[in-house]
């Protein structure tokens, strides 16, 4: 018997998490250990002015309170910080920190040279029709971009 395709969703997955198990290996090897996937896709909703912890946890699609305690942890390893809003006195903001925004720094650079890899084995005019499909599919399913 033929072996079942796999459906799209799961050859999506399978290198988004080779991708993603390689950033964090690089991120423990240079220090940064204490970092989870959990706290990595709440930080990678926070944008470069900050993000209320509401926004946060509807576009990582968890509760508000494990957004709250997810941003605790990453508070306490000095990810994030916590700012007033300047548009609301009342609200707060989350924001990279500087620990945080070197380790997204270290992060982006694996995440190149992985595409890199990625382009040498598939080709550059694959890889470019690649992104621009996938840039599409965000336009139905990412309602966040």
């Amino acid at each position: 018997m033929a072996e079942e395709e796999l459906n799209i969703g799961v050859l999506l997955f399978i290198p988004y998490r080779a991708m993603e198990n390689r950033v964090f290996a690089a991120l423990a090897d240079a220090g940064y250990a204490d970092f989870t996937v959990a706290q990595a896709r709440v930080v990678q909703r926070i944008g470069p002015n900050g993000t209320r912890l509401t926004e946060l946890a509807e576009q990582a699609q968890i509760t508000k309170q494990t957004a709250g305690f997810l941003v605790d942890q990453l508070e306490k390893a000095g990810y994030v910080q916590r700012v007033p809003d300047p548009t609301d006195g009342r609200a707060r903001l989350v924001r990279i920190a500087e620990r945080g925004a070197t380790a997204a720094a270290l992060a982006n650079r694996v995440a190149a040279d992985i595409e890199a890899e990625w382009t040498e084995h598939l080709g550059a005019q694959h890889m470019r029709q690649l992104r621009r499909a996938l840039t599409r599919l965000r336009e139905i399913t990412d309602p966040y971009q």
